[in-house]
């Protein structure tokens, strides 16, 4: 009477209740969590469902005040392969966690208005992962009553949960990696100025200098393309004995234009990345790098959303990431550590 190969609508309660003999509001106990119901007519009422296709409709539940399990990520327009890892790691652990994410992207603009229609949905949490946002899609979504966990950058807003990498850190301990092998003459591929990485990245090398003074630097935009032009134009300055790069992406763009000029890598020019991508681990690329670790920040944010939802009132935290060097061939002639 009610199979699923001769149904042309999506099943509805009405529909289980009818095939199961009992009342709309039976089935709505069968299917919410904590409510008494008859065993027995609790097994009728699953049966049925299985039998017609039936599933409850989370936004309605969400609606009426019960858990959603919804978490909208604004991810932006992804410039490189760190963010689409990143963003796909977290979707995996927001759905081991029981969680359904909906992913927001594209160019700001579109990204923007993409956030503000989906302020409309029952979303347990706003995740922000685009490192050149600001503070006011936070505000918006605070105002709104929707959490909001800021991956990446710190903006310091009341109700805002923080989650960043130890960027100035991590830098310093690469960089400070390349001078201890003998790199002296240090050229510096930064990143754009509007994510909040950069500057502390660059921070980073520069307190590992010293006495040491960078002999040229430009900035580039975090992809391939730029870490390319950016080397090309570099070398044509001054001859570097080690590019310093902002992210992972840089540094393979610089590689590649490096190897098509003839440059021997590390022998004339040593690499050093930021972000440790899994291309960088590939042995065509086997970039040094400082690793920029995903699987802690997917853990970090999914402890965040189970403190806040046990907590709705607690006060904003931030959490920092330690980083890891990770060394490989492109600082191969590097002395070994002591």
């Amino acid at each position: 009477m009610y199979g699923p190969s001769k149904r042309t609508r999506r099943a509805t309660a009405a529909d289980v209740a009818r095939l199961a003999g009992v009342s709309r509001s039976a089935v709505s106990r069968a299917f919410t969590k904590g409510t008494y119901l008859d065993a027995e007519k609790r097994e009728r009422i699953l049966l049925a469902a299985e039998e017609i296709g039936y599933r409850p409709n989370a936004l309605a539940a969400g609606l009426q005040g019960q858990q959603s399990n919804l978490v909208a990520i604004f991810v932006g327009d992804m410039p490189n392969q760190y963010d689409k890892e990143a963003a796909a790691s977290l979707a995996t652990g927001l759905n081991a966690a029981g969680k359904w994410p909906i992913m927001i992207g594209g160019s700001d603009a579109v990204a923007r208005a993409a956030a503000s229609r989906v302020l409309s949905f029952p979303l347990e949490a706003m995740i922000l992962r685009s490192g050149s946002l600001g503070a006011d899609v936070a505000a918006t979504c605070i105002k709104m009553g929707v959490p909001v966990i800021s991956s990446g950058r710190i903006i310091e807003q009341d109700g805002v949960d923080n989650i960043c990498v130890r960027n100035r850190e991590g830098m310093r301990e690469g960089v400070a990696h390349l001078i201890k092998g003998g790199c002296q003459r240090i050229a510096y591929i930064g990143g754009p100025s509007s994510f909040s990485s950069a500057p502390e990245r660059r921070a980073g090398c520069l307190d590992a200098l010293g006495g040491l003074e960078l002999i040229a630097e430009c900035e580039g935009l975090y992809t391939m393309e730029s870490g390319y032009d950016a080397a090309r134009a570099l070398l044509k300055e001054r001859r570097p004995d080690a590019f310093v790069c902002a992210n992972d992406a840089m540094a393979l763009g610089a590689m590649t234009y490096l190897r098509e000029a003839g440059v021997c890598i590390p022998d004339d020019i040593a690499l050093l990345g930021f972000d440790d991508i899994e291309m960088s681990g590939w042995p065509a690329f086997d970039l040094t790098t400082i690793r920029n670790p995903i699987d802690d920040m997917v853990a970090a944010i999914t402890e965040l959303l189970h403190r806040r939802a046990m907590d709705p009132a607690k006060e904003g935290e931030v959490i920092l990431l330690d980083t890891k060097l990770v060394k490989r061939s492109s600082s191969r002639r590097l002395l070994p550590d002591r």
